[in-house]
């Protein structure tokens, strides 16, 4: 039985049971382990009242609730639980029962146990506090978006310490932070797109083509079967998300959502499958010949051996990641005229929120020419109204 284990059977329940005496009536007498503050136990029992008062079990467990609270409160000012014991704890009931996609448990385990467990696993629960909580994220050198990141996962640890009686309050939730970004996100533009698919080679060009155009995530990208694939009704159904080989579902619900599949597209994917050994329908779109066909590629083999490279000799200078080419197509749909709507289904955002974000911080240089034609046209109009001045047409 390990230490965990130990800690954790001293938040007792207590016994209920009858107890027969030789005069009078049969007693309920309730039971329970008490912890000493070094460590030595002992046991203790309470009667509760007379089984002729109490005829059932539930009302003489209702009698004794009260005390409950009471032994509970005092086992948890004496054992104290540590944020150790609590991330363990987390992982082997919450991540370790498959409820989360693999993704969402790497980062978790990640941030868990790289990030918060270092610097604050010694800590007993009761002792972490906000103020020192904001003191080193703020000091942390990440992103605030990884800080937001590392917080959140921090006060989900918190909670589920609450519901599962460990601690009695989340000290996160008051936790101050901004998740704004330091820098603006890279967009490509439409030509450097074009320039980058004409120096690819299969099945570079064809990946890279479908992630600039549907703006889908890499795991979705890569988890396609040809089966996905709708070329009568020109549809792409979104089944499945592949995480470092690993397959699993699409990030949300809303991500599930079937995309549109324009005519370029069709033709590229046809024309791949025409050439790719592996084209019967359970085949993956994107299948991997050194996997004889059984896994896809993996997405960053093909981002730093090909598509990087690509970008280099062209003169890109911007840092491309498989995420860059979704971000750019958001951006590029809205400058296109695009609805908000729209867009949003498109990218199969859960809320316009995050649509109208990723559009604020990008497309500079739209916002730069309308702002330009805007200084045109007032630039204009001062100089005409200089002109009329001089000439006196405008009265005073």
């Amino acid at each position: 039985m390990n230490k965990l284990k130990l800690r954790r059977d001293r938040y007792q329940t207590g016994s209920l049971k009858t107890e027969k005496r030789n005069t009078g009536d049969d007693l309920w007498v309730y039971r329970w382990r008490e912890y000493r503050v070094d460590g030595t136990s002992t046991y203790r029992k309470k009667i509760v009242g007379p089984v002729t008062e109490l005829r059932t079990k539930a009302s003489a467990q209702k009698a004794v609730d009260g005390l409950k609270l009471k032994i509970n409160a005092t086992v948890s000012a004496v054992v104290s639980h540590t944020v150790t014991e609590l991330i363990a704890h987390y992982i082997e009931v919450e991540l370790g029962k498959g409820r989360h996609r693999v993704r969402v448990q790497q980062v978790y385990k990640h941030n868990l146990n790289d990030i918060i467990l270092p610097r604050w696993g010694h800590y007993r629960l009761q002792d972490v506090v906000p103020n020192a909580v904001e003191d080193w994220l703020e000091e942390m050198p990440s992103a605030p978006a990884t800080k937001t990141k590392v917080k959140g996962v921090f006060g989900t640890l918190f909670r589920h310490g609450m519901r599962h009686g460990w601690v009695a309050s989340n000290p996160i939730a008051v936790v101050r932070g901004s998740s704004k970004r330091v820098a603006t996100p890279v967009i490509l533009t439409p030509v450097e797109i074009r320039a980058i698919l004409g120096e690819l080679s299969e099945p570079a060009r064809t990946v890279t083509l479908l992630g600039a155009i549907t703006g889908m995530r890499r795991g979705e990208l890569f988890g396609l079967r040809w089966e996905d694939l709708d070329f009568e009704r020109r549809t792409i159904h979104v089944v499945r998300s592949l995480v470092d080989q690993i397959e699993g579902k699409p990030k949300t619900e809303t991500s599930r959502k079937p995309l549109p599949m324009t005519d370029d597209l069709a033709e590229a994917l046809t024309m791949w499958r025409e050439q790719t050994s592996y084209a019967s329908s359970s085949d993956w779109v994107f299948a991997s010949p050194q996997a004889f066909g059984k896994l896809p590629y993996w997405p960053d083999m093909l981002l730093r051996r090909h598509i990087i490279p690509a970008a280099k000799r062209l003169g890109i200078q911007k840092r491309i990641g498989w995420h860059t080419f979704r971000r750019t197509a958001a951006s590029l749909l809205m400058s296109t005229g695009a609805s908000v709507k729209t867009t949003q289904e498109l990218m199969r955002h859960s809320t316009a929120n995050i649509t109208m974000e990723l559009y604020a911080q990008a497309i500079t240089d739209d916002k730069r020419e309308a702002q330009n034609a805007l200084a045109e046209l007032i630039a204009g109009t001062a100089m005409l109204g200089t002109q009329s001045a001089q000439t006196g047409v405008l009265a005073n």
